[in-house]
Order: structure tokens, then C-alpha cells, then sequence
């Protein structure tokens, strides 16, 4: 987050077009419930998130592979009012047919073979907080009528056991697949889909909110740059353009994974258009995506269906704006963590949870915008804990 607000450029070529340096990326972007925000699609779905966020209704989250459905679902936990409790992930490609059932329900010793002691399940393992059912299209179609019972009565009956448990969580799925297809095709049940999708979310894929592509570039170069201990300061416009004009069909988790590949192999400062994939080089542009790396203060983003030369009008590195957009994104900066404090009703550990950073950043933001003075909240709570390893990418 304090790399936001450095804006200097960092090398001489900077100011003369040919470089751009990495840090004014993120130039426009706000980091929300741990998400990196810039594009207006998005900024929709998180104020749609803050909504449902304090309440217990399923939510069903659509979207392309790679697209950041876990770190939505992940970003609407952190929106509860008790974001410490267990947010608990689980990929229905991962259940194994004869132990579907007691993967999600548990079982009781005994119920099976192999069945050597009791086991809650992922259902009552999430009680109190969030399960989050990735890939909701590849559960059998045996187990739907019973995950469809469990999300309408709010409790589970373990394999092998008479007594029933009442469980209170959230569940949310995700899909990358045409679920009303399925229902058409005879391989996901109506009524589960109705029940899923009282509240739906679909995440657009990158190509289709590229303005927000500079600032994940921004955000990877500098994760890696912790990762692999490097120092890229710059990256060429050509090669800034290149990867603004890709479809992404892998979308964050491919741009991700470039990124990656880049920095480690890099061995200067600078990230130039030849330390990117074929695939990127050899890309035709597509003509929806804008290049559109940072907007000078006031230029809005493109509407949909602008062409990439009408929507490049209006964005620049033009640094006589330097000063101007320094004072906006500081704006934007304090508003952020005004509302962040807002929504946790004061308490710092939880609003620092909110913004995905750490505590000690966050108290340096507050000193930084005049803000030490806002009240503490009530006592504070321990950091959530999450019982997935999986790591998340930024939207």
C-alpha cells in the first residue's frame, strides 16, 4: 500500500517515454478485502460483497478459470462480522466417490473401512464460518439432492451415525462451468442450482477489464521481487503494451505466472519486451483491449466496446501530472482506510486484515493521513485463520 503513493520517477529514460517505472502502476487502485481494485466491473462486486457480507446467505461465484474465485469468496469472508472464525476451502474435483459423503458430512468410527476414528467433516469443520466449495460442477450427482438438504435445513448427518448436527455457515460455490447446460444435459439438479444461486457473482474474465492489467503487472513484479530477491524498477512501454494487448485467456493466474518466469530470469533492473513469453510476443492484439496503463486525473475508464485506439486517448505517464495525480491517489488512499475503519467499527487489526496489509503498515498509513486519532475499536480479534494452503491472487 505504501508503494502507492511513491510516484518519483526512478530513472532518467523514464521522462522520456521509454520506461516506465513499476511503481506508478498501481496508479488508481485501491486494495480492498485483500483484492487489488481498479477496474469499475470489479469495484461493483465488492461493494455487492461488503452487502452480503454480514449475512449467512449461499452465494454461487461464476467465472472463467483463474479469474481470483477463491480470493472473492475469500474477500466476502473478511466482510463478515466475525472474519476470525474458520473459512475452510474444498475442490469438489478433489472428492473421491466412495468417500464423497463423509468428505463433506464426516463420519462416525467404524462407518467404513479405513473409518478408524471419528471425523467432522468440511461442513462442521466450517461451522461458525465460510465454506467455500470450488468447482461446485464436478460434484457427483448422487451427493446433490444431499448437499441440497444440508444448505436448506442447516445441518448434516455423518455417515454411519443416527444423530444429525446443526451447522451455521455460509457456503459459497464456484464454477467455471455452464451450470444451467448441465441442468439442460441432466448433470447438475435444478433445484440445487436455484438454491446455490440466490445470490450469484460472476468475475469477468481479464480481457475484458484490462485497464486493471498494469496494476497486477505492478503488483507480481513487486511480489517477486520479494520472492527472488531482485530489483526491477522499470518496464518498457512496448513490453507494458504487449501484455495489455493479450487475451489472458488463463487470465490472473497466467499473467501471474509470466510475471513470475520474468522476474526470475530477469538479470537487470528492467523489464523489457524480450523478457516475455512467445506466446505474449506472438499474440495478435486483440482489438477490445485497451492499452490503458495508468489515466491522467479525471479521465474515465473506457465504456465497453470503445476500440483500444479511442480508449488510449486520455491515458499517459505524462509526468506534468505527476503532482495532480499524487494528490488524488492520496485521496483515494485515506478514503480507503477511513472506510476501512468504518467497516470494522474501529478496530485497526481487523481493518488491516481488510486492506491485505500488515498491522505495522497500517498504523504508518494512519500516522501518514492524520487519522491516529480515530478511536480504537472493541477489543480486538485474532487474525482469521484460514484451514486452506491455498494462495491467493489479487483481483
Amino acid at each position: 500500500m505504501e508503494n502507492l503513493v511513491q510516484n518519483e520517477p526512478t530513472t532518467a529514460t523514464e521522462a522520456n517515454g521509454e520506461w516506465i517505472a513499476i511503481e506508478k502502476l498501481s496508479e488508481g487502485a485501491d486494495h480492498i478485502g485483500g483484492m487489488l481494485v481498479r477496474s469499475e466491473q470489479m469495484r461493483a462486486i465488492v461493494k455487492t460483497l461488503t452487502r452480503l457480507g454480514p449475512h449467512n446467505q449461499t452465494v454461487l461465484i461464476e467465472g472463467e478459470s483463474g479469474c481470483g474465485k477463491e480470493l472473492i469468496a475469500w474477500a466476502l469472508h473478511s466482510f463478515r462480522t466475525t472474519p476470525e472464525r474458520p473459512f475452510v476451502t474444498f475442490n469438489c474435483s478433489n472428492l473421491v466417490d466412495t468417500l464423497a459423503e463423509a468428505q463433506l458430512f464426516g463420519h462416525v468410527k467404524g462407518a467404513f473401512t479405513d473409518a478408524r476414528e471419528d471425523a467432522l467433516g468440511y461442513f462442521r469443520s466450517a461451522d461458525g464460518g465460510t465454506l467455500f466449495l470450488d468447482e461446485i460442477g464436478e460434484l457427483p450427482l448422487n451427493l446433490q439432492p444431499k448437499l441440497l438438504r444440508a444448505v436448506e435445513n442447516q445441518e448434516i448427518q455423518p455417515v454411519g451415525s443416527g444423530k444429525t448436527y446443526k451447522v451455521n455457515l455460509r457456503l459459497v460455490a464456484a464454477t467455471n462451468r455452464d451450470l444451467r447446460a448441465m441442468i439442460k444435459a441432466g448433470r447438475f439438479r435444478e433445484d440445487l442450482f436455484y438454491r446455490l444461486s440466490s445470490a450469484a457473482l460472476r468475475i469477468p474474465p481479464l480481457r475484458e477489464r484490462a485497464i486493471a492489467i498494469p496494476c497486477f503487472v505492478g503488483h507480481f513484479v513487486e511480489r517477486y521481487d520479494q520472492l527472488f530477491g531482485k530489483k526491477v524498477r522499470n518496464i518498457s512501454r512496448e513490453a507494458l503494451a504487449a501484455l495489455c494487448s493479450y487475451s489472458w485467456p488463463g487470465n490472473i493466474r497466467e499473467l501471474a505466472h509470466v510475471i513470475e518466469n520474468a522476474v526470475l530470469m530477469i538479470e537487470s533492473d528492467r523489464l523489457s519486451k524480450s523478457d516475455l513469453p512467445a506466446q505474449i510476443l506472438t499474440a495478435r492484439a486483440d482489438p477490445q483491449l485497451a492499452f490503458a496503463p495508468t489515466p491522467k486525473c479525471g479521465a474515465r475508464e473506457p465504456d465497453q466496446g470503445e476500440t483500444a485506439a479511442s480508449s488510449a486517448q486520455g491515458f499517459s505517464f505524462d509526468n506534468s501530472h505527476s503532482e495532480d495525480a499524487e494528490f488524488l491517489l492520496d485521496h483515494v488512499i485515506k478514503k480507503t482506510l477511513i472506510r476501512s475503519l468504518e467497516q470494522t467499527q474501529g478496530n485497526r487489526r481487523r481493518a488491516a486484515v481488510l486492506l491485505g496489509v500488515s498491522r505495522s503498515t497500517l498504523y504508518r498509513m494512519l500516522g501518514r493521513y492524520g487519522l491516529c486519532d480515530k478511536p480504537e475499536g472493541p477489543e480486538e480479534m485474532p487474525e482469521p485463520r484460514r484451514t486452506t494452503g491455498a494462495a491467493r491472487l489479487h483481483q
